[in-house]
């Protein structure tokens, strides 16, 4: 663990200097990963991704002991957790490995990162060991040092969030993210990586900010957070990976992390593109990809390239209220989960997992989650990108009722400038009320239905300005308007955001 900090504090001083020494075009992919709900910079150009029937040459640099030299601008990589980067084209000039292989990782302008799992384009990984379309724009800035090639991400947004009705609150806070991830080669097809994510979201306070409708954690360990969003965690992944090329497009995975994220669900909402850059998380963030926080997690895969299927062992309860310490690791839970990505804009994902006692004040209730998700992500020239998911979970408790949720989510992006943004929703909830409401078990279906727009300007080449609102309309049972007050439009946020990491389209 000490090493991972040291190695995240060392790339985050490193960077500045490093930037500078790159041509513009090398945006490479960043975790997206931010804190909850926060958004890594929007989309890049994607250039015309390779096709999924033939490897891809922006792998590792040892599958075939050879690297292609990029010849078109990066397009598309997943952002820090979900990296969004472009392809070289296949018709590249080869480079020998042997020969080359030194100058090509010391010359970040003319080449991409390697992925870390696997020999296909970095844009494909996104959060924890998740894919997404391999035309996902790249959005950080890269970095490089001997063997070393890494690339960081972050961001800080303001927010003033008014959520109407009578539970309702107003409240003003800071969401923060910062990621730094690392890889190199280990021997003639392996490769070694490093993932780091911090976040000061502990400094808005246990009780997180007002979201009507959000369940989920605790802020002191006695209460459940109802109507709030619970706030990240100081350290969100501190993860370490080996992949193992086994030629043919095929590669084997390792991936542990304390806290990391399992095989489980689809990429984690703030880190996928078509809710990059949405302020508020999910409803269905409990259904989808609570555990993208977990106090230790092992992952083992085996990749195509096309499919992937991989298992996890993890730790099944939450984070406690206790949001800047580490907590003690434990592999109760198991989860695995499918991945397929048949054309360059497509990713489905179908997944299942065991969570022992995942929340706090349910010591004795476990939890079988199933999630399917499909990502469809369209480049629409310089500037201009269209990301949407669509996703449905169950969970099914025991003991306990089973209760669904769906997600649908887009994104639009045009001009390097705009984007438009929005989100349905449809969630079965169970625990709005304490024991001593008589409606303390009964199942409500909300309906939630959220548009925003964002404008973003650059300070500087790695520095982006962003200024945006959204607002939000509900629908809900007769039962629950004494205490939400009507349905229709009642909430909005609005905000301000310093993003870090290249954001160059060219």
């Amino acid at each position: 663990m000490k090493t991972m900090m040291t190695l995240v504090a060392g790339a985050a001083i490193a960077l500045p200097a490093a930037a500078r020494a790159q041509e513009p075009s090398q945006a490479a992919d960043a975790h997206r990963a931010q804190g909850h709900g926060h958004h890594h910079t929007g989309p890049a150009t994607p250039a015309a991704p390779p096709s999924p029937a033939a490897p891809t040459t922006q792998g590792d640099p040892h599958a075939g002991h050879d690297m292609r030299e990029a010849v078109t601008p990066q397009a598309g990589a997943h952002a820090a957790h979900s990296g969004h980067g472009q392809e070289p084209q296949h018709d590249a000039p080869m480079m020998d490995h042997a020969a080359h292989g030194a100058a090509a990782m010391n010359h970040g302008a003319d080449h991409q990162m390697p992925a870390m799992l696997g020999p296909y384009g970095m844009s494909r990984e996104a959060s924890g060991t998740a894919w997404q379309p391999d035309s996902s724009p790249v959005l950080a800035t890269m970095f490089h040092a001997g063997d070393w090639m890494g690339m960081a991400q972050g961001n800080a947004t303001l927010v003033h969030s008014d959520q109407g009705g009578p539970r309702g609150d107003r409240h003003n806070f800071v969401e923060s993210m910062a990621m730094v991830m690392a890889n190199r080669p280990i021997g003639e097809h392996g490769r070694l990586g490093l993932r780091g994510m911090l976040s000061l979201d502990p400094l808005m306070g246990r009780r997180g900010y007002p979201l009507l409708f959000a369940v989920g954690e605790t802020a002191d360990g006695v209460n459940k957070l109802v109507d709030r969003q619970h706030p990240h965690d100081l350290f969100m992944e501190l993860a370490v990976s080996y992949s193992h090329d086994l030629g043919n497009g095929r590669a084997a995975f390792l991936y542990a992390g304390l806290p990391g994220e399992p095989a489980l669900g689809p990429p984690t909402f703030m880190h996928r593109l078509s809710g990059l850059d949405n302020p508020e998380a999910p409803l269905g963030h409990h259904w989808f990809d609570s555990t993208h926080i977990t106090w230790g997690v092992i992952t083992a895969g085996l990749s195509t390239r096309t499919w992937k299927i991989e298992a996890s062992a993890f730790k099944g309860r939450e984070p406690d209220e206790k949001r800047w310490d580490i907590e003690t690791p434990r592999l109760d839970s198991w989860s695995v989960r499918a991945f397929w990505n048949p054309t360059a804009n497509l990713s489905l994902q179908a997944s299942t997992g065991f969570l022992k006692s995942p929340e706090q004040l349910h010591p004795d209730e476990n939890e079988q989650r199933t999630t399917a998700s499909a990502t469809w992500n369209k480049p629409l020239g310089p500037g201009a990108n269209w990301a949407t998911t669509v996703a449905w979970s169950r969970k099914d408790l025991q003991p306990g009722p089973v209760l669904n949720a769906w997600l649908a989510e887009s994104l639009i992006r045009w001009n390097d400038k705009h984007t438009v943004y929005a989100r349905a929703e449809r969630n079965d909830q169970g625990e709005l009320f304490g024991e001593d409401n008589p409606l303390h078990h009964d199942i409500f279906t909300v309906n939630k239905l959220s548009l925003g727009y964002q404008v973003e300007v650059p300070v500087t080449r790695d520095v982006r300005l962003a200024f945006g609102g959204l607002a939000s309309a509900y629908a809900y049972p007769h039962a629950l308007k004494p205490f939400y007050g009507d349905d229709g439009l009642k909430s909005f946020m609005v905000y301000t955001r310093l993003n870090f990491g290249n954001r160059s389209l060219r």
